[in-house]
């Protein structure tokens, strides 16, 4: 049984029109996902496809509309408020803005120890002891517990919110583009902690961003979001060398790669439809080159048409069809 499952996940935000009356914003529309112990799953979409709102929907940090996130064989949203919070030592999130995450006016000690004595982690003499192992576990002295979070740079930052999300021994971590804003050396450093972390002890993680270098490097599985759905799924080499998708395809065609010559699988320069009015059919058809009549009138279900383990699943009425695409080179270390 995977240790997370979500099913037909929904968020709707209602929003005033300027003359009146209320629209519906569909962030997440009907997502279903799962993830095993120990498993990395990379969810890669444009801005405002709707992946923080589906990270922070499967923890219960905002409410969903609709669908069911099971954890560990729990119903986490028919739970009441004080039994999600004693399960959210095992489900915990990096933030992407790290900063925006710290208490300004707490110390990094404080702010560290503060889910050991929440979660009761640890008895209370052993607390400081602790939160130095946990400095270190990330790369830092533990002389920097008594300073406060303004005094250290981004890099540091982010290490503090993953030193403070492990801190409850979670089983689950929810990763929201925690390595966007740094640079490439810092990017690489975070990424090999994320995997030596869930290798020491055995947390599944959902990794959230859009920089598709990262998701490959970091994930075994990946799921492609677009206004609000999975359109593909699979194993990270799979998605990234045979994408079944024209939105995947759209998405590895726009970075720019050294020495390959740029192809169009879809009109890159039309931006996505309004998560307010989403169009009929296939949600993408207004940006791709493939789309048909049927396209147009008809939403195709996220299927597997290729077996092996993972399956491959697209939500792409021609997925086992379309033409050739040629994979640009990998480079491991980007």
């Amino acid at each position: 049984m995977p240790l997370l499952e979500v099913s037909g996940l929904v968020k709707q935000f209602a929003v005033e029109r300027a003359g009146g009356g209320v629209d519906r914003i569909r962030a997440v529309d009907g997502v279903d996902l799962t993830v095993d112990s120990g498993e990395t799953l990379g969810i890669v979409g444009e801005s405002g496809s709707g992946k923080s709102t589906l990270g922070r929907a499967i923890l219960r940090l905002i409410e969903p509309t609709a669908g069911k996130v099971v954890f560990d064989g729990q119903d986490v949203l028919a739970l009441a408020p004080e039994r999600v919070r004693r399960l959210r030592a095992r489900m915990q999130m990096v933030f992407q803005d790290p900063y925006a995450s710290l208490n300004p006016l707490m110390r990094i000690g404080d702010a560290i120890a503060e889910p050991l004595a929440t979660h009761r982690v640890v008895d209370r003499s052993a607390v400081d002891t602790e939160v130095a192992r946990l400095l270190s576990r990330v790369g830092l002295s533990a002389d920097v517990r008594t300073r406060y979070p303004h005094e250290f740079s981004g890099g540091q930052r982010q290490r503090i919110g993953l030193a403070r999300a492990i801190a409850s021994r979670p089983s689950l971590i929810v990763a929201d583009e925690p390595v966007s804003a740094l640079d490439v050396s810092l990017r690489a450093q975070m990424l090999d902690l994320f995997r030596s972390i869930q290798e020491e002890t055995g947390a599944a993680i959902v990794f959230i961003g859009h920089d598709l270098g990262v998701v490959r490097r970091i994930s075994h599985r990946a799921a492609v979001v677009y206004l609000g759905v999975v359109v593909e799924t699979g194993s990270a080499e799979q998605i990234f060398t045979d994408p079944r998708h024209p939105y995947t395809r759209l998405l590895l065609d726009s970075v720019p790669t050294p020495g390959r010559r740029r192809t169009r699988t879809a009109d890159d320069s039309a931006p996505p439809p309004s998560p307010i009015d989403i169009p009929p059919g296939c949600r993408f058809h207004t940006r791709c080159p493939f789309a048909q009549d049927i396209c147009r009138e008809r939403t195709p279900a996220l299927v597997t048409f290729a077996g092996g383990h993972p399956a491959r699943q697209s939500a792409c009425h021609f997925a086992a069809d379309l033409p050739p695409w040629t994979a640009p080179p990998h480079n491991p270390s980007a």
